[in-house]
């Protein structure tokens, strides 16, 4: 465990992923103080020497809170379009909170044939090297517009796995509106315990993380096992923990145990 805390203290390239439901409140409305309390912490790990990247959620539902929609869209077309809307929203106002703390951010929208195909790849890898090198934060999503069924991610912790890998990051954390992965459904029991760290994901934890997440995203917990189960084969620690008070991203660099570890163990070639 020691070890695993030290390489968690240490990790220089962070990726933090962050879902819908954290962003925004059960209205669908951006959470503007929960932003804020996010931009704060990122940009001044940002300033400490950190290289962060963001991958965030909440593009359709900010499209949703801007054009006066009250359910989530169902049809493609409906999702793309609130998608375009909320994504220049969304921008703007990372944008705007990053700069009042001093840090430069930039838009990287992906698809999935841009991770599979070799040359286009590589030209995200350089981007986002090349930004990192200048103190820029790269703020991710999916560039859900264009996409498609066959070029989709599905959703953003996979997006968020993926980019961690991409880049080759020290640590990838996705923040939740749950404290981590319990031993079941906290909502339904009482005897609910979470779980502290992982080594391995199994079918068992696949048959406790259940289905999906809140009603303003995509997600859940077993998405989030498949995102663990990316990086820990590439070697990279996560942690899942509640977005909820999003310093909280310095008690994990602190090595406190908040959340749920899987432990990133790369394999032998």
């Amino acid at each position: 465990m020691q070890s695993a805390i030290s390489k968690i203290k240490h990790a220089k390239r962070i990726v933090v992923k962050v879902g819908t439901s954290t962003l925004t409140y059960s209205t669908g409305r951006i959470n503007l103080r929960r932003i804020e309390q996010l931009s704060r912490a990122l940009a001044d790990l940002s300033h400490e020497g950190r290289e962060i990247i963001l991958v965030t959620s909440g593009a359709v539902g900010v499209g949703m809170s801007k054009l006066g929609l009250a359910e989530r869209p169902k049809t493609t077309r409906e999702k793309q379009a609130a998608s375009a809307v909320g994504q220049s929203e969304l921008m703007s106002i990372y944008g705007k909170l990053f700069g009042e703390y001093g840090c430069d951010v930039a838009q990287i929208l992906l698809t999935k044939n841009v991770i599979e195909d070799e040359k286009r790849k590589n030209n995200a890898i350089t981007t986002f090297n090349t930004l990192l090198e200048w103190g820029v934060i790269p703020i991710v999503n999916e560039n859900d517009a264009i996409s498609t069924e066959e070029i989709e991610f599905g959703d953003n912790d996979t997006l968020s796995a993926m980019v961690a890998c991409l880049v080759q990051a020290d640590l990838l954390i996705i923040l939740s509106d749950i404290d981590g992965l319990y031993s079941a459904d906290p909502h339904k029991s009482e005897d609910a315990k979470l779980i502290d760290e992982i080594d391995e994901i199994t079918d068992d934890l696949f048959r406790i993380a259940g289905g999906a997440g809140s009603s303003r995203g995509t997600g859940g917990m077993s998405t989030k096992l498949i995102a663990a189960q990316r990086v820990m084969e590439n070697g990279i620690p996560m942690i899942i923990t509640n977005g909820q008070r999003p310093a909280v991203i310095y008690d994990v660099l602190d090595g406190k145990r908040v959340g749920t570890l899987f432990n990133g163990k790369r394999q032998e070639v």
